[in-house]
């Protein structure tokens, strides 16, 4: 079944990806976007699961909420008839012993246990239904998606979904009565315009327009080896075409999350495009795709 509230990349995902093809992140930035990527990665995995249930619920994801100024995330959940399950979605790798607080290994590259942030977020969530007047029961669970991942002296009690356990887990799901009503419709329209585009804390690189490598990338490979044939933006790494217009304004979208304070502008975009030689080839793409606002060197667009 289709989600209710569908998946799409986080505004520090999206950033992370721009800053790696124009800037040389740090060693730890870099980690930092990698395990970014990855665990983007692992939540689509886990929405295929979800996707194929045929019991009658909701599939809300990625969902960032907050109760009495305490900010909390949920990257799936599924709306049931007396029940509201969410999913904590690791795609950790490598083999691990359980501990209290770390998931260790002999190397020393332990990783934190998820269990208190998952107990922390279901707190904050049945208290979030109970003030919105549901009576759901809220149900929690980690889901390890990615099948390299082990973890050994596990709990047999803990909430945690393994991935040997994941398909069998998947079907007892998919058996569990339920039928929803328009509260249930209700419910899950509030908690969608509850949800918070922007995230509290954004933990980003530092970086400026100075500093940022400029130029139009290919949509394919991301590599800055373009040239422009005509109305189309040609790939010289691996032959990727684009329409110039397109791109141009794929780089604006691009400009906009870097730099919401900055005023788009003709001229701006003209440097920050690099490859595209006419400025009033870029005041045309603009012009057709966004407003103008002001008149002459003042003008820019939203």
């Amino acid at each position: 079944m289709p989600p209710y509230k569908a998946r799409s990349e986080s505004l520090i995902l999206k950033v992370l990806r721009i800053l790696n093809k124009r800037m040389k992140l740090t060693e730890d930035d870099q980690r930092y976007y990698q395990n970014q990527e990855k665990g983007f990665q692992g939540e689509v995995q886990f929405d295929v699961l979800t996707e194929k249930l045929q019991c009658s619920c909701h599939i809300l994801n990625d969902l960032q909420l907050e109760h009495n100024k305490s900010s909390f995330q949920l990257d799936s959940s599924l709306l049931f008839q007396e029940t509201y399950s969410l999913f904590d979605v690791k795609n950790f790798e490598g083999e691990y012993v359980y501990g209290d607080e770390y998931f260790k290994t002999p190397s020393g590259r332990d990783i934190q246990n998820p269990l208190d942030q998952l107990k922390r977020s279901k707190l904050l969530l049945s208290n979030l239904l109970q003030s919105l007047g549901s009576k759901l029961t809220v149900e929690a669970y980690v889901i390890f998606i990615n099948p390299q991942f082990t973890l050994y002296q596990t709990p047999p009690d803990l909430p945690f979904i393994l991935p040997t356990k994941l398909d069998s887990f998947m079907k007892k799901i998919d058996q569990k009565p339920s039928l929803l009503n328009k509260s249930h419709v209700n419910l899950a329209d509030k908690l969608i315009s509850l949800h918070q585009t922007v995230p509290p804390k954004i933990q980003l690189p530092n970086y400026s327009y100075e500093t940022l490598k400029k130029g139009v990338t290919c949509c394919n490979c991301d590599s800055f080896s373009v040239t422009i044939v005509g109305k189309k933006l040609i790939c010289g790494k691996c032959g990727g075409e684009e329409l110039v217009t397109v791109a141009v304004m794929r780089n604006v979208e691009e400009f906009k999350l870097l730099f919401p304070e900055r005023k788009i502008t003709t001229n701006v975009i003209h440097e920050w495009c690099g490859v595209v030689d006419s400025r009033k080839r870029i005041s045309r793409v603009l012009g057709k795709n966004l407003k103008i606002t002001g008149l002459g060197q003042w003008a820019f667009y939203k």
